[in-house]
């Protein structure tokens, strides 16, 4: 499950360009919480907590308890990273975007998907191992938010596929993608005749030195 973390944070009521060169001068960053029942508020983090946080985690989805200190007052809100901007040349974060949710109600979300094992038609057969999805929608209550799904890819062989309803979901996950669609194939490997590589024939003569040697020839006359 996705593991939840505590990130501080503070109410932003500055706005405009020289506020936010204020907020990241002071180490923090500019922040955003979104919801659904909420209007959206502006909010900054440490700058330094957030990188960390970032950096320890696994997956693409991080479930983030917020503690939003106005003025003394700690307000708690459950939510997801939902976006993090990075400076195009400098790499470090200058925006990240929360999206708050309710720790009893299902949200949909993408969660990546990574296979474990090598199949049977790879390693004996020399197959190819395709993956046609990179993440799977899925669906439930953001305690039970997987951080990653992994699929055991080891038992396929040649032309064979493992599909969205085949995946093996956590308890309280169901998935949002349809149930038809190939995750894993194992293609048969790429053979080149050598036979007909052999006999094919040979590339023509070039055109433009038979007439620079025609030309040569007739200067000798």
């Amino acid at each position: 499950m996705a593991k939840q973390v505590k990130l501080s944070a503070r109410p932003r009521s500055e706005s405009g360009r020289n506020a936010v060169k204020q907020v990241r001068a002071r180490g923090a960053v500019p922040a955003v919480i979104y919801g659904i029942k909420d209007a959206p508020a502006n909010l900054e983090v440490q700058k330094k907590e957030l990188t960390q946080l970032l950096a320890h985690a696994v997956g693409e989805n991080i479930l983030v308890e917020l503690e939003i200190n106005d003025g003394g007052k700690i307000n708690s809100r459950l939510s997801l990273i939902q976006e993090v901007q990075h400076h195009p040349v400098r790499g470090d974060i200058i925006h990240v975007d929360f999206h708050s949710v309710s720790a009893t109600e299902e949200i949909e979300a993408e969660v990546v998907l990574e296979p474990t094992g090598e199949a049977v038609g790879v390693k004996t057969y020399g197959g190819l191992l395709q993956q046609s999805m990179r993440a799977l929608a899925i669906s439930c209550t953001p305690q039970n938010l997987p951080e990653i799904i992994t699929v055991d890819v080891s038992a396929l062989n040649i032309g064979e596929a493992i599909h969205v309803r085949d995946i093996k979901l956590p308890a309280g996950v169901t998935a949002a993608s349809d149930a038809d669609l190939t995750v894993f194939l194992v293609s048969e490997p790429t053979v080149v005749d050598e036979t007909l590589a052999a006999n094919a024939p040979a590339a023509p003569e070039v055109i433009k030195e038979k007439k620079v040697e025609a030309a040569a020839g007739s200067d000798k006359k």
